[in-house]
């Protein structure tokens, strides 16, 4: 399990601090390198980075949209998974009508634990440990409920409707299956490694193409720091619902 899934709050609170205290030092540090060629040359051009601003800042901007939509969309596929997984659990409900009278309170009081333990898996974010837990004692109930119903189906009045009832909780913890692993998915480590290197170098690179004597346009560079952290910020509660702002 990646540190980023381990410990989603820090990562919610750290990174974009550190995004936004590392793109201040990296500006200071590129407004530093500026004024000391214009002791040395002061006729230097003021905007020698042209081409190389454009590129970097524009890569920046590239790899924040695409993370920005990359962590929207899967918020987006969660949403419909829970939808999904609601209705396959009512339809696995349903499904127990069919089986004989005697054989359906255990089957139905499994699926009432199942449903509350469900609910409580998302109820202990962030705590990653105890979600996993409580993950695998929904498990440990489908599994119940499973034998609970092979046990029923084999009796005369169900068989005939052996496959409906199988095949509706087989939707449903499916579903539990899949939402497990897609809760899991985020973009590899080397992606947030290179949008941290980019957002440093952009600092760097407007520290040393704003800079002039008498002038440190402080104003500008918080600004654009503080606007990039809130975007990594967004990006990262999209990305860890529940653990944030989303929920």
């Amino acid at each position: 399990m990646d540190f980023l899934s381990r410990h989603v709050t820090l990562v919610l609170l750290g990174l974009p601090l550190f995004v936004f205290v590392g793109m201040m030092l990296f500006f200071l540090v590129g407004r530093r390198a500026k004024l000391r060629r214009l002791a040395g040359d002061p006729q230097t051009t003021m905007d020698d980075l042209g081409a190389v601003k454009a590129a970097i800042f524009g890569l920046l901007g590239l790899l924040i949209a695409f993370t920005f939509a990359g962590a929207a969309g899967r918020i987006e596929k969660r949403r419909d998974l829970a939808v999904q997984e609601a209705i396959a659990i009512g339809n696995a409900w349903n499904c127990v009508d069919t089986l004989p009278p005697a054989t359906q309170p255990p089957i139905r009081e499994g699926l009432r634990s199942y449903v509350e333990s469900r609910l409580e898996t998302y109820r202990l974010v962030p705590d990653l440990d105890a979600v996993m837990a409580e993950a695998q004692h929904s498990s440990e109930l489908a599994d119940g409920i499973w034998r609970e119903a092979v046990t029923a189906c084999e009796t005369p009045r169900g068989q005939p409707v052996r496959l409906l009832v199988l095949r509706g909780l087989e939707g449903a913890f499916n579903l539990f299956q899949i939402r497990v692993a897609n809760a899991l998915h985020h973009p590899p480590w080397v992606v947030w490694a290179m949008l941290f290197l980019l957002a440093m170098l952009s600092a760097w690179i407007a520290g040393y193409g704003v800079s002039s004597p008498g002038r440190s346009n402080r104003t500008y560079m918080t600004v654009f720091a503080l606007t990039t952290a809130i975007a990594v910020y967004v990006i990262l509660d999209m990305e860890f619902p529940r653990a944030g702002m989303v929920t």
